[in-house]
């Protein structure tokens, strides 16, 4: 029977730990443990987590005397880890019935399998709690990750269903402090160049969506953001471009979906009337790929239009 190591890390995030980890005990994996590591809170969170592990031996808490920051609580949590499986969980997101069982399943039966990721389901927590569907029989495929998130230039990872097989975790490290906006996306791409990863066609989680998320302010600044998700590239493609036959191919095309994605948010922002942020945007993806200045993305989606029409 598969081990799988649960990190909960916490900060302030007291009225949404029980849930949280309330959601991980009731998984149908019997050798299960849960460790809640609280960064610090000034709220009721420590005294939460600590009312959790008296009420069932198989959660611990660790608790700092400083805030240490999400980063280095979430490294902690690995090298904290022994399992055989690894989740790291965030305390305001909830995991899905069943959720550990088919990602174990897949990579019990899978050694080269090291991540698996499903399915999340947005919750705004202003609305009702969203069904959720039981017993769900599911399939799953190995997914080449990299290409996915290079031509599309975005994180598809739903953080809370991404479940490793511990040993890869550690092979591969944990999350760069240089990166606070997007160690995850660019932990993710390491996976893909260093074990097989499926993508399993189940609702694993439920990511919750709230006015005290600590990632709010991470968007409030979309520029700051997009930039992040370069630099995450070029990190990815600075340690793990020699792993990769067809890096340089990947390295450009991810650059170049960046720079269009910044590209057009300009646009949108300079059709809201918004002209200094948009114009601040459109020259930032051209700074990305100076390849814009000459071809935007709407006149090459124009020319590739017309290609099609005349081939009609």
């Amino acid at each position: 029977m598969a081990k799988v190591d649960v990190v909960v890390p916490c900060y302030n995030y007291g009225h949404f730990l029980a849930a949280c980890v309330e959601s991980v005990l009731r998984q149908s994996v019997s050798d299960l443990r849960v460790l809640i590591v609280d960064d610090a809170s000034s709220d009721e969170s420590l005294a939460v987590a600590r009312r959790l592990a008296r009420d069932d031996s198989r959660v611990t808490v660790i608790s700092h005397t400083r805030n240490r920051g999400h980063i280095e609580t979430y490294n902690e949590g690995i090298a904290w880890a022994s399992a055989d499986y690894f989740l790291l969980l965030s305390a305001d997101d909830i995991l899905v019935d069943g959720a550990l069982q088919r990602a174990t399943e897949v990579m019990d039966a899978n050694s080269d399998v090291g991540l698996t990721y499903g399915k999340s389901i947005l919750w705004f927590d202003y609305l009702p709690f969203p069904d959720l569907p039981s017993n769900e029989t599911y399939t799953w495929v190995r997914h080449d990750l990299i290409t996915e998130m290079c031509a599309t230039s975005r994180n598809v990872v739903p953080t809370p269903t991404a479940i490793a097989r511990t040993q890869c975790q550690k092979a591969i490290g944990g999350y760069r402090a240089s990166l606070p906006h997007t160690a995850d996306m660019e932990m993710w791409l390491r996976f893909g160049a260093n074990c097989s990863v499926a993508k399993i066609d189940a609702v694993q989680a439920v990511y919750r969506r709230h006015s005290t998320a600590m990632s709010n302010a991470y968007f409030d600044d979309r520029m700051s953001d997009l930039r992040q998700c370069r630099l995450a590239f070029d990190s990815f493609f600075e340690d793990c471009g020699n792993r990769i036959s067809n890096s340089r191919r990947l390295k450009t095309l991810a650059r170049q979906t960046l720079a269009h994605r910044v590209f057009r948010s300009g646009v949108g922002l300079v059709r809201r009337g918004r002209f200094r942020e948009g114009f601040n945007f459109i020259r930032g993806s051209m700074q990305m790929d100076p390849w814009l200045c000459y071809l935007p993305p709407f006149w090459r989606d124009e020319f590739r239009n017309r290609g099609l029409k005349a081939q009609e």
